[in-house]
């Protein structure tokens, strides 16, 4: 379906299920976090929607500055050698379990976390660029943290869904288990 013909709708569903957090876990299995399904063209059309509907109440973190901001702080030479040194491991980049390391993962997680201390809902926008850094939906939407907001975690998904299956960037098979979908 087409952004004209099927965004009032996704909206609609988004704010029901924002109003309704304890539907909302029981229906994500324990979980606190919303996927905002829209196809990847469209992706402008529904982040330009969604901030003149929450411009208020939310917070917009967006994935790819973050993901700019991160290899800035590092310098380009610096994260281009260490990019190409792990290349059998390129996710321990930017997600890697070490508690001493600040990587970009961190970066999300502590953003997601100041949204809800100054009382906003935390939308991820931007998510495409999180393709090949390892970092899935599901590795964010389980973290503790997340599990734990006092609002839930609105995720902007940039996908399509097709036979009970949800495709990131429309060919990567994705996980909802620990979220609702709005599609």
């Amino acid at each position: 379906m087409s952004y004209i013909s099927n965004h009032k709708q996704q909206f609609d569903d988004l704010k029901f299920q924002i109003a309704n957090q304890d539907q909302l876990r029981r229906q994500a299995n324990g979980g606190n976090s919303i996927l905002f399904s829209y196809p990847p063209h469209e992706e402008q059309l529904y982040i330009a929607k969604a901030r003149e509907l929450y411009q208020d109440t939310v917070e917009f973190i967006d994935v790819s500055r973050l993901l700019v901001k991160f290899i800035d702080e590092e310098g380009w030479d610096s994260f281009k050698e260490y990019y190409q040194s792990m290349a059998s491991s390129v996710h321990k980049v930017f997600h890697d379990e070490d508690a001493q390391e600040h990587d970009l993962f961190d970066q999300i997680i502590h953003e997601i976390e100041a949204a809800c201390k100054n009382n906003k809902i935390p939308f991820l926008i931007r998510t495409g660029c999180l393709y090949g850094t390892g970092i899935e939906n599901v590795n964010i939407m389980e973290h503790r943290s997340v599990m734990n907001l006092p609002h839930p975690l609105v995720i902007f998904y940039p996908s399509r869904f097709d036979e009970d299956n949800l495709y990131f960037l429309n060919f990567k098979l994705a996980s909802t288990y620990r979220c609702t979908l709005v599609k």
